[in-house]
Parts: C-alpha cells; structure tokens; sequence
C-alpha cells in the first residue's frame, strides 16, 4: 500500500483530498479568478469612462456602446473576483459558480474582441483554464 505522506490535504467539508494537484490546481484557479475579476472591473471603469484605450469599430456584428460593455465588465468582474475569494476560502458552491462566470466571461472577452484583442484572448485563455482546473477530476474520499 502507497504511502499517504505529502498526498493530503484537509478540507474544511470534511473531506480529504488525495491529491495536492488537485488542490494546487482549484488555488491557481481561485487566484486567477480574483486577479481576472479585478482586471474586469478596471476594464470595466476604463470603458464606462469612455476612455481613449479602446479602439471603437464600425459596422461591428455584437455592435453595443462602449459604456454599456464597461457595466457588462464591472459587473462580471466583481462576480467573479467574489467567487474566486470565495473558493479561496473552500466554499463548496464557488467551483460551480466559478465555472459559469468563466463560462460567462469568456463570452463577453470573445465579444469585446474588436476592442481589445490581445487582452481578451488572454482571458479567454486564462478562462478556459479555470474552468479546465475547476472541472478537473477529483479523488476525494471522507476524512
């Protein structure tokens, strides 16, 4: 039988998960849910503010003001940063809800495309990979 040094850590659910990976996977999402979700809400001002960043296209198909996509960025920024600090803390419904924002996000980064096309690609990236590391098969086992 393999030894279980190094290979556990405590939930706060009571459950124990087999795996560090799997925890060091769940923390990495958390800490880029936090940081993606207050980047959002400074892209979110900046837009809101009409600010000279952003480049504005014409004749775009999801065509939507500049200060409309800004409220969109705020609000699901702040969402997300809250569940990311949530999962942080181990709540047990973060990493569903975790999972939608990004889902969510990753829609509004694909739209926000013609104003801001490397940033948005490397969300939805970074997007992908936390829903890849919330989904991610877990071996918990009871504590």
């Amino acid at each position: 039988m393999a030894s279980n040094v190094g290979r556990t850590h405590q939930h706060r659910a009571g459950w124990e998960a087999e795996s560090t990976w799997a925890t060091g996977w769940t923390v990495a999402a958390a800490v880029l849910m936090t940081f993606g979700g207050i980047m959002a809400v400074f892209q979110g001002i900046a837009a809101i503010a009409e600010d000279d960043v952003f480049v504005v296209t014409q004749n775009f198909s999801y065509e939507f003001s500049l200060t409309g996509w800004g409220w969109v960025h705020l609000i699901l920024g702040a969402l997300v940063a809250a569940a990311g600090i949530a999962l942080m803390r181990g709540a047990t419904w973060a990493r569903a809800t975790g999972v939608a924002l990004a889902g969510l996000s990753m829609i509004a980064n694909f739209v926000w495309l013609p104003y801001a096309p490397v940033w948005s690609i490397v969300l939805i990236v970074i997007d992908g990979f936390i829903i890849w590391a919330l989904c991610a098969p877990r071996r918990e086992s009871p504590a």
